[in-house]
């Protein structure tokens, strides 16, 4: 069983940068893949970072990449979502995922833990 408990969203100006922390209990956590994804009002939610168990990997949505930073700390069951040159259209939702199968790292519905959310909101 895995916790998750994100922090750090909140209100940037266009351009602006916020990071997103998520914060797991359980001491298998270096095991586990972890991703954020984000849902915006009336959709599913979407894939916007991923990194292996060991941190050596990591994915992103191709609208972040470049702009978004995905980290892990295994030592302080922690993963962290640095965001820059934040844009309005990257106000939503943002979750914490994980889970400790071979699951495809970009689809929501192999993830098995998730975290409560916490919101981004960029104002131009």
């Amino acid at each position: 069983q895995v916790q998750l408990v994100e922090s750090g969203g909140g209100l940037v100006q266009a351009g602006g940068s916020l990071r997103l922390s998520c914060a797991a209990s359980g001491h298998t956590f270096s095991r586990y893949r972890v991703a954020w994804f984000r849902q915006f009002p009336g959709t599913d939610r979407w894939f916007v970072a991923g990194i292996d168990w060991r941190g050596t990997s990591s994915y992103y949505d191709d609208v972040v990449k470049g702009r978004f930073t995905i980290s892990r700390d295994n030592e302080e069951n922690m993963v962290h979502l640095q965001m820059d040159s934040l844009k309005p259209e990257d106000t939503a939702v943002y979750y914490c995922a994980a889970d400790s199968s071979r699951g495809y790292i970009r689809d929501a519905s192999t993830y098995a833990y998730w975290g409560q959310g916490t919101q981004v909101t960029v104002s131009s």
